[in-house]
This record gives C-alpha cells, sequence and structure tokens, in this order.
C-alpha cells in the first residue's frame, strides 16, 4: 500500500512537471535530448517530463534597448559623440533562440556599427538636417543583417548628438552669419520692391496726367470751335438783319448815325488809351465830322459787294 501510495506521489508530480502554462506574448522553445522539438504558445501546454525541457524562454512583446554613447566620424572628418534607443520585437522565437547567443548583445553591436557607417556618409551639417532619414536608414540596415536573428527593429531614434566645443562655436557664428545675410537680403528686396513700386506709381501717375491734360486739350478745343462756330452764327444773323433793316425806309439815316456815333466813340477810347494821338484837323466842328462819317458811309455802300450776304428768315 505505502508503495502505491508513492508510486502515485512521483506519477502526479511527474504529471505537474510535464504540465506547463504559458503567459500571454511569450513563447517557450522545447528540446529533446539536446535537440530542438517545439515550441509551446500562450495558454496550457504539456511536454514528456525528464524528456523534454524548456531551453529558452522568449518574449514577444516590443522592447526598448538603450544604445550607449560612442564616437562616430562625420564625411567632413568630424567628430561626434552620439547615443540613441532602438525598438525591437521578436519576430521569430526559433531564430532567435538558436541564431545568436546574446540577441540584445548582438543588436546593440550592430546599432552601433550601423550608425557609425551612416554618419560616416554625411557632412556634420546633414547629421542634424536629415535626422529623420538617417533613423531609417539605419532601420534598414538593421533589419537587413538581423534577418537570421529572428529580430525586427520597428524604429531608431537618435537622442543626442554631440560634438568638440570649437565645432560647436563656429556652427554657432555659421548660423548668426547666415541669419544676418537673410536679413540683409529680405531688407534689400524690401527696399528694391519699395523703390519698384514707387517708380510704377510715379509712371502710372504721369499717364494719368498726361491723358487727364490730353482730355482737358480736346474739351477746351471743342469749346473753343463750338464758341467760334456760335459767334459766327451770331454775326452773321446779325449781318443779315442789319442788311434787312438797311432796306427798310429811313434804315441808310439810321446807319449813317451809328457810324458816326462808333466813329467819335473810337477817337474817345484812343485819348483813354494812348497819350499820343492822331487827331482830324475838324476836331473842333463835331458836325463836319458827322458829315464825314456819313460820307464814308456813302461810299462805301456805292461799291459792289464782294459776296452776297446771306440773310437768315
Amino acid at each position: 500500500m505505502l508503495i502505491l501510495f508513492f508510486s502515485l506521489l512521483i506519477f502526479l508530480s511527474l504529471l505537474y512537471q510535464g504540465l506547463k502554462v504559458v503567459p500571454e506574448q511569450q513563447v517557450w522553445i522545447v528540446q529533446r535530448f539536446g535537440k530542438y522539438t517545439g515550441k509551446l504558445e500562450a495558454g496550457l501546454n504539456w511536454i514528456i517530463p525528464l524528456i523534454d525541457v524548456i531551453a529558452n524562454r522568449v518574449s514577444l512583446k516590443e522592447e526598448a534597448i538603450d544604445v550607449p554613447e560612442q564616437t562616430a566620424i562625420t564625411q567632413d572628418n568630424v567628430s561626434v559623440v552620439l547615443d540613441g534607443i532602438v525598438y525591437v520585437k521578436v519576430s521569430d522565437p526559433v531564430a532567435t533562440t538558436y541564431g545568436v547567443i546574446n540577441p540584445i548583445n548582438a543588436l546593440t553591436q550592430l546599432v552601433q556599427t550601423t550608425m557609425r557607417s551612416e554618419i560616416g556618409k554625411i557632412p556634420l551639417d546633414k547629421t542634424f538636417e536629415e535626422r529623420e532619414s538617417l533613423n531609417a536608414k539605419i532601420v534598414e540596415a538593421i533589419n537587413e543583417a538581423a534577418l537570421t536573428w529572428g529580430v525586427r527593429c520597428l524604429r531608431y531614434e537618435i537622442r543626442d548628438i554631440k560634438m568638440p566645443e570649437e565645432i560647436r562655436k563656429a556652427m554657432e557664428l555659421q548660423m548668426i552669419a547666415e541669419r544676418q545675410k537673410r536679413a540683409r537680403i529680405l531688407e534689400s528686396e524690401g527696399v528694391r520692391q519699395a523703390q519698384i513700386n514707387q517708380s510704377e506709381g510715379s509712371a502710372q501717375a504721369q499717364i494719368n496726367e498726361s491723358k487727364a491734360a490730353q482730355i482737358d486739350r480736346i474739351n477746351r478745343a471743342g469749346g473753343e470751335a463750338d464758341a467760334i462756330i456760335t459767334l459766327s452764327n451770331a454775326t452773321a444773323q446779325g449781318i443779315g438783319l442789319i442788311a434787312e433793316a438797311l432796306g427798310h425806309t429811313g434804315g441808310e439815316r439810321a446807319a449813317s448815325l451809328q457810324i458816326a456815333e462808333k466813329y467819335i466813340e473810337a477817337f474817345r477810347q484812343l485819348a483813354k488809351e494812348s497819350n499820343t494821338i492822331i487827331l482830324p484837323s475838324n476836331l473842333q466842328n463835331p458836325s463836319s465830322m458827322v458829315l464825314e462819317a456819313m460820307t464814308l458811309y456813302d461810299a462805301l455802300k456805292k461799291k459792289p459787294a464782294p459776296y452776297p450776304i446771306p440773310v437768315e428768315k
């Protein structure tokens, strides 16, 4: 009875040792007599006690690995100290177990060598400008090299880049000079644009003034032409009325009287405008002046007109 009890106890112990509970996001590698026989997924699994052993417990979770500081030389022979962080995940637990002894250490060394190689391909200025592109190139190089390790690099980030103090000061001076240069260029562009705008405004103002002057001259010419035409029509109409009045009874005497009045008035205006005048010899006898003016009118009346005088009715 005691032997049966111990036998049952040993059987239960072996059964307990053969039952394995694998946590989520883990894979256990099983070996039998030193040879890979399979892997245990998450959940309750059973192996043969004392024959099957758990060779490795592989986590499938994403892991962040710090990359220590290291020195790298850029394409323009400047030494920089940089560090970073790499995010990896196991894609093949079997390859991770049997492909490399220490995957974390191997991956860290691979990241450092790849980072030094990529830094050496670009100058110092590009390491700051193309950091995103540099990270992508490092991830691509790591995935290509670590393909047989069963590890996949998800992303890599350069955390810090340190450079010699004299290089840093030189870059600061260069940055200040570049900003001053851009400021002067922008200022000169502003002055140039202002001068262009001012010249264009002056040219447009001259064009507008010339157009306005041209329009004013045209309007003035049109007004003067209308005035001349109106005055000519009025003069012609007045001459026609005078000619018609002369044909009536007493018209000639009235015209003679008006000519005499104009004659005397002309001498009066001439006396006002000038200190030296030529006076007729019969100035003391106004009646003789009137008679002379009427005689002149009669002489002009007897001459035939060179063209007919139009009379408007």
